[in-house]
């Protein structure tokens, strides 16, 4: 044990990152804007002196978290002088000075991280869930977003996953009119009784309309209703969280410990969206879940748009994360992408996601497929 721990001291020796654009199947709409014909995520990898190699991603969305030049930039200009010449043992060395080397950029900090505990948990032969203590789930309910203008086609895509075993679905709404949510609902209740419904708004609805159409859609009985105003209108939420029947779920208005203090000081929610994305880390989701929990809310394992390397280290989150228990999302890297960009399918089995036990991050990524996508 102690040769392999002072293997930990090897220095990081190379910081290659990318740039790529993901193709998808179909065009999906938010309350806060679409995802036509691809979407862009910035990949990073780490070298260590013993040639063990440690992934990451920042899956960005330039309307919500920040866009993915901004990440690239982060990642190979400002983040960059942190990382080399800098042992594997010093990880959390290196994110406190990442924290504050560069406002925002949570997506390029969680890439670092997520590339750090890959490379440590190679390197000590254990799962990254296990570097945070014990399992606290093998299998992950997986909830999958219908969100396609297009219902026609979300109507395929319902029966796809429901043979797949699937049984929780997250129907976005607030990108067109009341009337079509109210139409997708009825729909989703009347043909697929099996699967258990969840809200989302993105952010889709107007201060004065927020608490008519949020009660509405309380009607149909969903597990939640996510964030249906603007992230900074807190006053709305709260109005919305005092009269709304189900549970109400804070995403964009909740990035990291500090935000979730301040929404639960001022009631805006009863549960949180938790992405290591919007979070900077596995470890500072973490801290925002058992904060969360501690007050009384509930957690899901939320995503952004995402490659299935992305989707990883928040599998990692939720298995070394007990507060997390309303299922994860991480459903494009099966059900969204043309191709993924692992070398191996993400591990989704009859509706579930299965947690890796493989070192590591579990799966690596094809690098011809990321240089066949590489847009510098």
């Amino acid at each position: 044990m102690g040769r392999i721990m002072s293997e930990l001291l090897q220095k990081i020796t190379d910081v290659k990152v990318w740039h790529i654009r993901v193709p998808v199947v179909s065009t999906r709409s938010h309350g806060i804007g679409d995802i036509e014909g691809g979407f862009e995520v910035v990949l990073l990898r780490l070298t260590s002196e013993g040639g063990q190699e440690g992934w990451g991603e920042a899956a960005c969305w330039s309307v919500f978290t920040g866009s993915p030049e901004a990440s690239y930039y982060a990642l190979s200009r400002y983040l960059r002088p942190l990382i080399l010449g800098r042992m594997v043992s010093e990880r959390e060395q290196i994110m406190g000075a990442a924290l504050y080397a560069i406002a925002h950029a949570t997506e390029a900090k969680a890439a670092l991280e997520s590339a750090l505990l890959d490379l440590e948990g190679k390197i000590l032969n254990q799962p990254v869930w296990a570097l945070f203590g014990q399992k606290s789930q093998a299998r992950i309910p997986l909830s999958v977003s219908i969100a396609n203008p297009d219902f026609e086609e979300d109507k395929q895509l319902l029966q796809k996953i429901s043979a797949d075993g699937v049984r929780l679905i997250k129907l976005k709404t607030g990108f067109k009119s009341h009337q079509f949510d109210i139409m997708r609902c009825e729909y989703i209740r009347k043909n697929h009784p099996e699967l258990s419904l969840r809200i989302d708004f993105n952010q889709g609805l107007e201060a004065e309309e927020g608490l008519s159409r949020t009660l509405d859609l309380a009607t149909f009985e969903p597990d939640f209703i996510e964030q249906p105003v603007r992230a900074h209108d807190y006053e709305t939420m709260a109005e919305i969280n005092r009269q709304c029947p189900v549970l109400l779920l804070a995403d964009e208005s909740v990035f990291g410990p500090e935000d979730v203090k301040k929404a639960i000081s001022q009631d805006i929610a009863g549960g949180v969206s938790i992405k290591v994305m919007k979070s900077g880390g596995i470890s500072r989701a973490r801290k925002t879940a058992q904060i969360a929990v501690k007050a009384g809310w509930s957690c899901y394992g939320g995503d952004m748009h995402e490659t299935g390397l992305g989707h990883l280290p928040g599998v990692h989150l939720i298995a070394s994360c007990p507060e997390i228990t309303l299922g994860c999302e991480f459903y494009h890297a099966r059900y969204y992408l043309t191709e993924d960009i692992l070398c191996t399918n993400f591990p989704i089995n009859e509706g579930d996601v299965v947690v890796p036990d493989r070192p590591g991050l579990g799966f690596a990524p094809d690098l011809e497929k990321i240089e066949a996508l590489n847009l510098r």
